[in-house]
């Protein structure tokens, strides 16, 4: 009986010990999950769909195995896309916002013409790298685009925007894997249930997608300014 009872009043000691750690431990995983799901409506925003679009435009000429590929490059996308909130937050560059919302659009033009050239081809080790390295890029571009939004709800020092951002960006991450995902079973679906080839698929998706950015450069407010 008193080693139960010795038991039980150690185990309320060391509950009420570890209450501040639990408490903290709530406070991180809910700022964790505002700022998880700031990324993902960042991406899944209906009235923002440039994001989407990209991503249809990047992943549409893949299929399921070339999955490893694909997560790759929706990866890179987001280190581009962190590396440019990271430079923005912290006061490193500084780029009209007209100009960005002008650049979002070319960039998702610039790889749906690179699907129509492309479509049907066997792409070579350096036109891969190539693209690994303009989708990185094209990451940094979109990120800044979102960065004077993202300033605006950051406060503290330095050290208390790295968290924000980390979290920020595993919401962006599985967002997008989530979009790539759905492109890849739509995909399958239309070109084994409706008998599409690949290369119209992607030919098809990719004269869409520049349908619908011309007009997003051509009314751009930069030309008005």
């Amino acid at each position: 009986m008193y080693l139960f009872k010795y038991s039980n009043e150690s185990f309320s000691k060391l509950i009420v010990s570890l209450q501040p750690l639990y408490q903290l431990n709530k406070l991180l995983m809910s700022e964790f999950w505002i700022y998880f799901q700031i990324g993902l409506k960042h991406v899944l925003d209906i009235h923002a769909y440039d994001h989407v679009l990209f991503l249809i435009a990047l992943a549409v000429p893949f299929s399921f195995k070339d999955w490893k590929r694909i997560v790759l490059l929706v990866t890179l996308f987001t280190i581009g896309h962190t590396m440019a909130l990271m430079l923005s937050v912290f006061g490193i560059i500084a780029i009209k916002v007209n100009v960005v919302e002008l650049l979002i659009p070319i960039t998702i033009l610039i790889t749906a013409l690179f699907n129509l050239f492309t479509a049907g081809k066997s792409s070579k080790k350096e036109s891969i790298n190539l693209v690994f390295f303009i989708t990185l890029f094209f990451g940094i571009i979109h990120g800044l685009g979102f960065s004077n939004y993202f300033k605006s709800i950051l406060g503290g020092d330095a050290t208390s925007k790295i968290l924000p951002l980390s979290e920020f960006a595993l919401g962006i991450e599985a967002a997008q894997i989530v979009v790539v995902f759905v492109v890849l079973i739509l995909s399958y679906i239309v070109q084994t249930v409706f008998r599409f080839s690949k290369r119209d698929w992607t030919l098809v998706m990719s004269a869409f997608i520049i349908g619908v950015v011309i007009p997003m450069i051509v009314e751009s407010e930069i030309w008005i300014r």
